[in-house]
């Protein structure tokens, strides 16, 4: 595995952590995500124009990890890919997802589990390694988890992208962003990871 990869699993599973741990008293505090694109980048710092209205400065650290996000195709989702899949719960049990991004091999089980998550309202994240792969009325995989299973339900028009280590020379103006962020005591943001869209994509989680 690569430093740059090395360091890439080790930002997104310790983000996984953070978003997790809010139950425990004295875990630190969830990451925001601010979904937008760049405005202005700094060594130090991005502005980003956020999809609620406004713009955000989010400090960058030694720490920040940066992913690419580029294009996928569900017909290369095989049983024992290692995904992850945004939804919304469903009567039966089930996840209607809303996206659906595919970790490369050395990052599987980063993240690994089902939580709430912030892309819509009652969503959820459920990261897992897939088991049965049904095609009817787009795709029902099966994702498996340490504590237990989901089935996902993706329709055909729900985005499925790629995760990849990234480069912070892939920060530049007008590039879509998700910022993962901590909030500091005194208010301000600092980016604990950037997903940024490759050739103009936006990233979708």
């Amino acid at each position: 595995m690569s430093a740059s990869l090395r360091n890439l699993v080790h930002g997104i599973a310790v983000s996984a952590i953070f978003a997790t741990s809010a139950s425990f008293a004295q875990a630190p505090a969830p990451l925001a995500g601010i979904r937008g694109a760049i405005v202005s980048v700094a060594a130090d710092k991005l502005v980003v124009k956020s999809n609620r209205g406004g713009e955000q400065t989010i400090a960058l650290d030694k720490d920040t990890r940066v992913a690419a996000i580029s294009l996928a195709n569900i017909n290369d989702i095989k049983p024992g890919s290692y995904i992850g899949a945004a939804g919304i719960p469903q009567p039966d049990g089930s996840q209607k997802a809303l996206e659906v991004h595919v970790f490369p091999p050395a990052m599987a089980g980063t993240g690994d589990g089902h939580r709430p998550f912030d892309l819509a309202p009652n969503s959820t994240m459920t990261n897992g390694t897939v088991g049965d792969v049904v095609a009817s009325n787009g795709r029902t995989l099966t994702l498996k988890y340490k504590d237990g299973e989901k089935k996902i339900v993706v329709p055909d028009d729900v985005p499925i992208v790629n995760i990849e280590a990234g480069e912070r020379s892939m920060l530049v103006a007008g590039a879509k962003v998700v910022v993962r962020a901590r909030k500091n005591p005194d208010g301000s943001l600092t980016a604990a990871s950037v997903s940024v869209g490759r050739n103009g994509i936006t990233p979708p989680m």
